[in-house]
């Protein structure tokens, strides 16, 4: 059985610039949860739960500094509009998914890359910087045969030559280029690209001091190693600390990014 770790031991006073949020959204039923489970797990369900909300927390020690990577699993039915925006204002990287054999579901990614864009502008105007929003559109199930439903010229169209966006062809199930896209996706958000599943050695919780502080000393994480463990015990922050956050960014612009965050 794992032991449950104190505050003392999973606390480490991670900078904010090496904290960011990578939010999926998507239709019901496309395999936004399935992508998340291969990213953290290198595994997938076949049994499929309809998910209302889903956080997990994923920590980093990569070339000598500790990063904090949160991942929000959101509804596909969205029956909570503000808390799509508060997931969209809060997010700095993200995944759309549709699936190559539903057109709703890639005209409900169109919706939300519209709304991404549109409310991260908001944001922008009131902080008076420059905010690139880093998009990953995936059409998943490419495993399957069946006749697809949307075409080359739709997708690119949507992409529109945004350096920003990108798009690749997935299989959740299958697990084809899903590491990929993820090396891509982290190559366009300006992050290590060791954050992908296949590019750091994972560990367990019992060998969590391998983030913490203390151990950025050692030799061993400065040659070039990349490691990473999931946060077993991960909270999603409250509504009430998101709205803090969005508030300090409008109003106190680039001064939110000297604060460090808080693993808790």
């Amino acid at each position: 059985m794992i032991k449950k770790m104190s505050t003392s031991e999973n606390e480490f006073d991670i900078p904010a610039k090496n904290c960011h949020r990578m939010v999926i959204m998507g239709s019901n039923k496309v395999g936004k949860t399935s992508i998340i489970s291969r990213f953290l797990n290198e595994k997938v369900d076949d049994q499929y739960t309809p998910t209302i909300e889903d956080f997990h927390r994923k920590l980093y020690s990569i070339r000598g500094d500790v990063y904090q990577l949160d991942i929000l699993d959101t509804s596909g039915n969205h029956p909570f509009p503000a808390m799509r925006r508060l997931s969209i204002l809060t997010g700095d990287v993200f995944i759309l998914v549709f699936s190559l054999d539903n057109r709703e579901s890639f005209q409900e990614v169109q919706r939300l890359k519209r709304q991404i864009y549109e409310t991260k502008s908001c944001l922008r105007n009131k902080t008076k910087e420059n905010v690139d929003v880093p998009v990953m559109i995936c059409g998943n199930k490419c495993d399957k045969d069946c006749y697809r439903v949307v075409q080359e010229e739709e997708i690119e169209q949507l992409v529109g030559g945004d350096e920003h966006c990108a798009y690749f062809e997935i299989s959740a199930k299958k697990n084809t280029n899903v590491d990929q896209m993820f090396q891509t996706l982290f190559s366009i958000a300006k992050l290590p690209t060791e954050m992908s599943p296949g590019r750091h050695c994972k560990v367990s919780v019992q060998f969590c001091e391998v983030l913490h502080k203390k151990s950025l000393s050692n030799k061993k994480c400065k040659d070039g190693n990349a490691y990473g463990i999931v946060e077993p015990f991960a909270r999603r922050p409250s509504v009430q600390s998101d709205l803090m956050y969005i508030k300090e960014k409008a109003i106190g612009g680039s001064q939110t990014k000297e604060k460090g965050c808080i693993i808790c």
